[in-house]
């Protein structure tokens, strides 16, 4: 490829979904035509910002807290840091100083090797393109943590229950998150989830909806990871359905955002299954029931998902407000 088809194709031919494909090029040009994968990858590396707001968080919550709060031996002023008494050594003494940082490095690298480095990639999986997708669709494109848009920052999917503590490859545990979020919640998320596989696999050995789960199963029509879906037993119209998680959990204030996620998932699939086997159905109503005044008679979470047709109630103007006679109509 002479210069003529190159200049065409960067300028006219070169798809640009990223910046990845001009980088690249770049590098190439840079050193003579030839370049190593990782030489490429650091110039790639090198024009994320989402990279510098990572280890700036690093900085700020991590390293730059230990050396000024704990140990004394840096003070910060705004975004900016100095080591105390810095400005008082010799060159002398900072060549010192920095052979025996890079001395420090040396041992501990030989010693650690790659596990220094274990926890940005520990359970690490590319996620598919069509998964990726899905996750920002249904979080509409947004951070599900601050809100903000992907058109303002950079949106990644992360694993709610963490790959490297047992969480599963499942829609039901995945969330969007800014890189900010994301790198805020691996710094200063305290939660132990060490207990979230015994948490989830909870049952207890009286509760209707669990032995529903862990008997025969026949009523089970559908599941996933963490949720299941049943024909209501005493269905108020045709198709009625319960979709439970399969923690045994109180009601749905006792919920985790990843069984929140697959009662969700399990609800747009049911009602794509319901619409197609029968045409007549027209609406939906969705609901539960917290709490004995609220009507709640199984103590196991669960969500209704009640398929409406058009002339099955005289007014049904109202919806759930019916729950409370006389209150329907306003």
């Amino acid at each position: 490829m002479n210069f003529d088809h190159l200049r065409q194709f960067i300028n006219s031919d070169m798809s640009m979904e990223h910046v990845y494909q001009p980088v690249m090029l770049m590098e190439l040009l840079k050193r003579g035509g030839r370049a190593s994968v990782s030489e490429i990858a650091q110039a790639i590396l090198n024009r994320d910002p989402t990279q510098l707001e990572y280890y700036s968080l690093i900085v700020k919550n991590m390293v730059g807290r230990v050396l000024t709060k704990s140990r004394g031996v840096t003070e910060k002023d705004g975004d900016t840091y100095r080591l105390i008494g810095g400005d008082q050594l010799s060159d002398a003494q900072v060549t010192e100083l920095r052979e025996l940082c890079q001395r420090r490095l040396e041992e501990f690298e030989k010693e650690r090797g790659e596990r220094i480095w274990e926890h940005r990639k520990r359970g690490h999986r590319p996620i598919s393109g069509s998964i990726r997708f899905e996750v920002l669709r249904r979080a509409s494109f947004r951070c599900e943590s601050c809100g903000i848009s992907a058109e303002e920052k950079s949106i990644e999917v992360d694993h709610i229950h963490p790959k490297s503590l047992g969480g599963k490859d499942d829609l039901s545990n995945y969330q969007a998150l800014c890189y900010s979020c994301n790198a805020a919640k691996r710094n200063t998320d305290k939660t132990d989830f060490r207990v979230y596989k015994e948490l989830f696999g909870h049952r207890e050995e009286k509760c209707l909806f669990c032995k529903v789960q862990t008997g025969t199963r026949e009523r089970v029509i559908a599941e996933n990871v963490l949720a299941i879906a049943v024909r209501d037993g005493f269905p108020v119209t045709p198709g009625h359905t319960l979709i439970i998680p399969k923690r045994h959990v109180r009601d749905y204030f006792g919920l985790k955002q990843a069984e929140i996620n697959a009662i969700n998932a399990l609800l747009h699939e049911q009602r794509a299954v319901l619409i197609k086997e029968d045409t007549t159905i027209t609406g939906f109503n969705i609901g539960m029931n917290c709490g004995e005044s609220a009507g709640q008679s199984v103590w196991h979470c669960h969500v209704h998902l009640i398929p409406r047709r058009l002339g099955d109630v005289e007014k049904p103007r109202g919806g759930v407000r019916h729950v409370i006679p006389g209150k329907g109509a306003y």
